[in-house]
């Protein structure tokens, strides 16, 4: 079985089948949970769940890219030591296993408090909800999404990408089962605290995971004053740029929900984003897969200095990512205003034009999702961030000149946003045409 995986980790088809698994039963997850809540709760409740869902995309986002950073500090770390995890010969920077173990905790913590402000903010009635209970244990749940995003992205800089790919294929599928037994009868408390058990195993696996594959000692998952300092005396200038970068792009985002309910008090304009949405990160997620399959040939010759390699292996990947986005495009002619109908249960309808205007956006969305993930894996995050200022802006005026605009204001909206997209799309091509120029 072992050398099963070690086969399957070397070959790229393998591997990228692999992670688009993952990607679709990580779609099909978004969609159930609409498909679900719609259905279990009422029209108010579920509106209030979909402000909990918009706030717990930003607690998952604001995990402030630092699994971008230690994938870029451990992928060249473990490199240079020859895929071996030893201590070597000293090169491959500064990297210190219990940089981890801050990370890990760091990112606990982050959830912890995260799920403290959906309970301030149900109490204050800034979340009005009749089912706090429910509520804060599916915020926690699906909140623990970032520490599996951090096993995740460290197994993947120690080439364990397969493991943990079949692993979390089965947790989501299980996940699933347990959701959509909450369609049979099932209570949806008990749904819900199941699936915040499931990601608390997951999370305990993947660090297990990680202290086999780098040899971690366990006094060194606790060692916080010491990897503590060496973060920040090596590597702070990342972690802020990172940060910066995240909060820009969760922000740029996520914003439209909270501007809408704000400013808007259109039940189907609120409803129109949160399908746009649903799209934009199907197509993001499906494309990170594929390019996180052509990852470890694209750092390998990045960090050899391979010109030729590299800009082969930058062209392949953003013409997968141009398929992907293709795929999705027709997909969403054949069947989006169905499934716009049955994801909200027929409470609005989807317009040709709005479903042009996004299948146009998802093309322009593959050049910003190939820039963001190669340059993001090669810890290049302040060029990213200058790229990501931008889209912010353009993303917070959106709500309103759509609003400001007579006529249609869904499709006023969606050609807004999708301006928004294609003029960041040239922004980020310039800066893949410079990097494929830079070695």
């Amino acid at each position: 079985m072992r050398a099963l995986f070690a086969a399957g980790e070397r070959s790229l088809p393998v591997l990228t089948l692999a992670k688009l698994a993952n990607v679709a039963l990580s779609m099909l997850w978004g969609f159930a949970v609409t498909f679900v809540f719609v259905r279990a709760l009422p029209g108010a409740e579920f509106q209030a769940f979909l402000l909990l869902i918009a706030f717990n995309n930003f607690t998952q986002s604001a995990e402030f890219g630092l699994t971008n950073v230690i994938y870029a500090r451990l992928r060249r770390w473990w490199l240079a030591r020859g895929g071996a995890g030893d201590e070597g010969s000293g090169q491959g920077g500064d990297f210190r296993r219990e940089e981890i173990g801050v990370l890990f905790l760091f990112l606990g913590t982050l959830v912890v408090g995260g799920g403290l402000a959906v309970a301030a903010a149900i109490r204050a009635g800034w979340i009005g909800t009749e089912l706090p209970a429910i509520f804060l244990i599916f915020f926690f749940a699906s909140a623990l999404n970032v520490l599996l995003l951090l096993a995740k992205r460290a197994l993947a800089a120690v080439d364990r990408n397969l493991l943990w790919e079949a692993l979390d294929c089965v947790r989501r599928v299980l996940g699933l089962a347990i959701l959509l037994a909450v369609l049979a009868g099932f209570d949806l408390m008990a749904s819900v605290s199941l699936q915040l058990l499931l990601n608390c195993g997951a999370a305990l696996v993947g660090m297990v995971l990680i202290a086999r594959r780098t040899a971690m000692r366990t006094r060194q998952w606790f060692a916080w004053r010491v990897g503590g300092g060496h973060v920040r005396r090596t590597y702070l200038r990342d972690i802020g740029a990172s940060a910066a970068l995240t909060l820009s792009e969760v922000a740029a985002y996520n914003a439209p929900y909270f501007l809408i309910a704000a400013l808007a008090h259109d039940a189907r304009l609120m409803l129109l984003f949160d399908f746009v949405f649903k799209m934009i990160r199907s197509v993001t997620t499906a494309t990170r897969a594929t390019i996180e399959g052509a990852l470890p040939r694209l750092t390998r010759s990045w960090f050899a200095g391979d010109r030729a390699a590299f800009r082969r292996g930058l062209a392949r990947a953003l013409a997968v990512a141009l398929g992907v986005a293709l795929c999705a495009d027709v997909l969403l002619l054949a069947v989006g205003q169905r499934l716009f109908a049955l994801l909200f249960d027929g409470r609005a309808a989807l317009g040709m034009g709005e479903l042009l205007l996004l299948c146009a956006l998802l093309l322009v969305l593959a050049t910003i999702c190939t820039s963001v993930y190669v340059q993001g894996a090669l810890g290049r995050f302040g060029p990213l961030l200058r790229q990501s200022l931008p889209f912010l802006a353009g993303s917070l005026a959106s709500v309103p000149l759509a609003l400001g605009l007579h006529g249609d204001t869904g499709l006023s909206y969606m050609a807004i946003y999708m301006l928004v997209f294609a003029g960041t799309a040239l922004l980020h091509a310039a800066a893949l045409r410079r990097l494929a120029r830079s070695l």
